[in-house]
């Protein structure tokens, strides 16, 4: 029995090496064709797509992709900071499938009112740029992070105003 393994040990170390020698062989086989294929392709027009040769990757692909955005929060100048509660009972007397949405508006109907913002409806001067409230991904994670029905029944934000008038809704610390 020793002597059964021990040949098919030495016929298992055998085979690689057969393989291994035919494998480069059809390498070196592979590499002539695309040399002749890359030969003639030099007369045919380049749009036209040669069989056996590669594409190279399009550069220009990855360099129309817009660069990351980079936050614009830290530059700009903050002139008024609150911390707020915001109670969302009311979201509860709706129905169970409105609940997160409305919990949203009355989060933004707070801060426009306690940040002193201006309502869409409101004419506002030509020259000037309406206000505008942004509502951090956070903020918006939390109230939908239950799901639709069960919002939180209150949830504290941070406000944070620029110079330019723009208010930004954060999640508070320690939150």
């Amino acid at each position: 029995m020793e002597e059964e393994k021990e040949k098919e040990e030495q016929k298992t170390e055998e085979e690689p090496k057969e393989s291994a020698e035919t494998v480069e062989e059809a390498k070196a086989e592979v590499e002539e064709e695309t040399e002749e294929v890359s030969e003639e392709g030099k007369e045919e027009k380049e749009g036209e797509v040669v069989e056996g040769e590669e594409m190279p990757a399009p550069v220009a692909e990855e360099e129309a992709k817009p660069p990351p955005r980079e936050e614009k929060v830290e530059e700009e100048e903050i002139v008024e900071e609150r911390v707020y509660t915001v109670p969302l009972g009311k979201c509860w007397i709706v129905p169970s499938n409105r609940r997160a949405p409305r919990a949203m508006r009355i989060i933004r109907g707070f801060v426009v009112k306690h940040m002193k913002l201006e309502k869409r409806g409101e004419k506002v001067e030509e020259e000037e740029e309406p206000k505008r409230l942004v509502i951090s991904n956070e903020v918006n994670e939390r109230v939908w992070g239950r799901g639709i029905q069960k919002p939180p029944r209150k949830i504290r934000i941070r406000a944070a105003k620029d110079k330019e008038g723009n208010v930004t809704v954060y999640l508070a610390e320690g939150d």
